[in-house]
């Protein structure tokens, strides 16, 4: 038998060799196969080194290894090496089976085979085989047992590293959650024909606390209460302390005790099967029986309103009302679709007829009463919306008749007075509802509000406080924070800056200064101005050189009849007499008041910033010695406030606008912007008189003067 080798082996295993190949070939005789004889030998080609051994053997990790003696052509033909390359490759290509077919999981698998990862390869190959047969004694992975703690995914003995000091935070953390829900009561289906897409239980996820938490897929309200917030705020605070990640020491024990994890998971759960229940029943019913004979037709109209085809499903649900006109749900259907129109073309007569057609609605025999509810509450808030604030009145009224458990439709009946002006109504509304739910947040600001308005400032600290701490829906109104802080400024309380800080950091003031409510955002906003700062130089410079002349006419009207200086009735003064006489008002002059004053109102009549300002007023002004005015703002950024000094004696004159304070000269004017806090004092022998010009705000376009609304 030829060999292709450049040495010869030694003589014995030659004949080693040769009584091998005879037994082979006597084996196949016997059992009737052919022998290497009859096909020949296959010739397996060598790599020589120059010197004439044996090339070492490349791996496919990259290692070499000395081919021995005997490695071409001596030793045993299927050696353990062959065995172990075999089965490697046997597992490589049942791995790609696995791993194709979906078998198992496949990582979790490659993470439980890479502790045998010997060669740090970064795989599980045939030298790790090699190792893992030699080593038959290595330990395996341990199962996590029942009830014990699951490890992670990184390795065993994971869960068993904490950063440290995280119990007590991770504690406080599922304190606050899971979230309250917030409150739909209010809340108007839009498309109540598919109840899946509004009223599907919210998913759950889980907090990365491991907590269970319900997800809000609604953005956070500025209604929403600080208490809300505070599991993303600990969280944050978690994040933000977390030291990096180290090696850490083994501890003795868990993080969290047993006990203490499965009580909060039962919470945790228990919670999540309220919020379940309460949306289940408050899943809206707006179909009677012969709504669900046509609901697939009411669908399909609904499904084109909710597509933005209004008019398509005008037709459809006006042909529905005409087919079916006992049908609630349809009618009311058609009312929304002309609610839609409305807001589309914006128009009254079509928003006037989706009003009487929700009306028609809640009118019909057999209606539910979750479709009589939303077809009278969107009726109000339409009514509302077009000033008929009598209509809405009736419907709220007629909701309170046919709900008069419900506390909210109560809550919604007083709003419904205060926009009337009959506080004395809205008052005894409120009064019926704290009553049978003494801690109604939105109830008791409401409450306090009114009894601030009544001048009882101490008695509305504790409602317009409570109403606000509550965080109720409908509580956290600019309004509430301005009446609470200025009713504590008149009991001499300091925590009134508190809630002007508050209120300033949800949004409602510009700052704890600045603290009006209808405001263009983007202003410059400053206290105090000068002439030039404002532009209106040449009002500035007709004011002071006519100072006279406006004086007399102003001392005259006084002297002939001051009855036409009416007493202030914003309920500014802690004391003293207050009187003054209006000549424009929301940029129209106020009757015949310059009939008295012929001159100073022709010298006006040439500035239109001041004329037409209608979030501003021209007054006269005129205060008693012993006067005192509590520190207030004025309702809007729009405007600068001129005060051109008449009569000033000297001295207990003055005014503080923010933390600085002037006083009035005669023949002067003082600018200053009195959206910010300001206070005066009269403190002299005699009278006070001057005049107060206000002006629109300079950096307003001429299209947002014209467009503003009146204040």
């Amino acid at each position: 038998m030829q060999r292709c080798a450049s040495s010869q082996p030694p003589v014995e295993e030659i004949h080693a060799e040769e009584e091998e190949v005879e037994e082979e070939q006597e084996a196949f005789q016997e059992t009737g196969g052919v022998n290497e004889e009859q096909v020949g030998p296959v010739e397996e080609p060598s790599v020589q080194e120059p010197d004439g051994r044996p090339a070492p053997v490349e791996h496919k990790n990259g290692k070499r290894a000395e081919a021995g003696p005997g490695a071409a052509d001596g030793g045993p033909r299927f050696s353990m090496f062959t065995w172990l390359v075999v089965v490697a490759l046997l597992g490589v290509w049942s791995s790609v089976a696995v791993f194709y077919f979906d078998i198992v999981d496949y990582d979790r698998v490659l993470g439980k085979l890479a502790a045998y990862d010997t060669d740090g390869d970064g795989d599980f190959d045939v030298e790790d085989a090699k190792v893992l047969l030699e080593e038959p004694s290595k330990p395996e992975v341990e199962t996590p047992t029942k009830g014990a703690p699951e490890p992670e995914e990184d390795g065993p003995g994971a869960e068993e590293t904490s950063v440290p000091g995280s119990q007590d935070l991770e504690s406080e953390i599922q304190a606050a959650v899971p979230l309250p829900p917030l409150d739909d009561s209010h809340f108007i289906p839009d498309d109540p024909a598919e109840p899946g897409e509004h009223y599907e239980e919210e998913p759950v996820s889980i907090d990365t606390t491991g907590v269970l938490v319900e997800e809000n897929q609604q953005e956070e309200t500025e209604g929403e209460s600080g208490r809300y917030r505070t599991s993303s705020k600990l969280s944050q605070e978690a994040e933000a302390e977390e030291p990096p990640k180290a090696e850490p020491e083994p501890q003795t024990g868990s993080t969290r005790p047993t006990e203490s994890r499965r009580e909060a998971d039962g919470a945790a759960e228990k919670a999540a099967e309220e919020q379940k229940e309460k949306a289940k029943k408050k899943k809206p019913k707006l179909l009677n029986k012969m709504d669900k004979s046509i609901k697939s037709e009411i669908d399909a109209a609904e499904r084109l309103r909710k597509k933005g085809n209004l008019d398509l499903a005008l037709k459809a649900f006006d042909s529905l009302v005409q087919q079916h006109p006992l049908s609630p749900r349809a009618r009311y259907g058609k009312a929304q679709v002309q609610d839609d129109l409305a807001e589309k073309l914006r128009s009254n007569d079509l928003l006037q007829s989706a009003i009487n057609t929700y009306g028609e609605a809640a009118e019909l025999p057999d209606v539910t009463s979750d479709l009589l509810r939303a077809a009278l509450k969107r009726r109000a808030e339409r009514q509302q919306f077009l000033g008929r604030m009598r209509g809405s009145l009736a419907t709220l009224q007629k909701l309170v008749d046919v709900f008069p458990a419900d506390v909210d439709l109560r809550n919604d009946l007083g709003v419904a007075h205060l926009l009337l002006g009959d506080n004395k109504g809205a008052k005894k509304v409120y009064e019926e509802v704290l009553a049978v739910a003494p801690s109604n947040g939105f109830a008791k600001v409401h409450y306090g509000f009114i009894l601030k308005a009544e001048n009882r400032i101490a008695e509305s600290i504790p409602f317009l406080r409570e109403g606000l701490e509550s965080g109720e829906p409908g509580t956290d109104d600019g309004r509430f924070y301005f009446h609470l802080g200025d009713a504590l400024q008149r009991v001499g309380d300091d925590s009134a800056y508190h809630w002007y800080e508050r209120g300033h950091q949800r949004g409602h003031f510009a700052s704890v200064w600045q603290r009006s409510l209808y405001n263009v955002e983007g202003l410059k906003a400053q206290p105090w101005w000068t002439p030039q700062e404002t532009g209106y130089t040449d009002l500035v410079r007709m004011l002071e050189r006519n100072w006279k002349t406006i004086r007399d006419e102003a001392l005259a009207v006084m002297d002939r009849s001051r009855g036409r200086f009416l007493p202030e009735e914003e309920n500014l003064r802690e004391k003293g007499e207050w009187g003054q006489y209006t000549l424009w008002q929301q940029g129209k002059r106020a009757g015949n008041a310059c009939q008295g004053v012929p001159k100073t109102c022709a010298l006006m009549e040439r500035f239109p910033e001041a004329t037409g300002c209608k979030r501003g007023q021209i007054k006269f002004s005129v205060m008693q010695p012993g006067t005192h005015v509590w520190p207030h703002t004025g309702p809007t950024n729009c405007r600068l406030r001129m005060h051109l000094g008449l009569v000033i004696p000297a001295p207990g004159c003055r005014i503080r606008c923010t933390n600085q304070t002037r006083e009035w000269e005669e023949g002067r004017v003082l600018i200053f912007d009195d959206s910010f806090e300001h206070e005066v004092w009269q403190e002299a022998d005699s009278y006070r008189l001057i005049l107060i010009v206000d002006v629109w705000h300079p950096q307003l376009s001429q299209y947002q003067r014209q467009t503003l609304s009146p204040i």
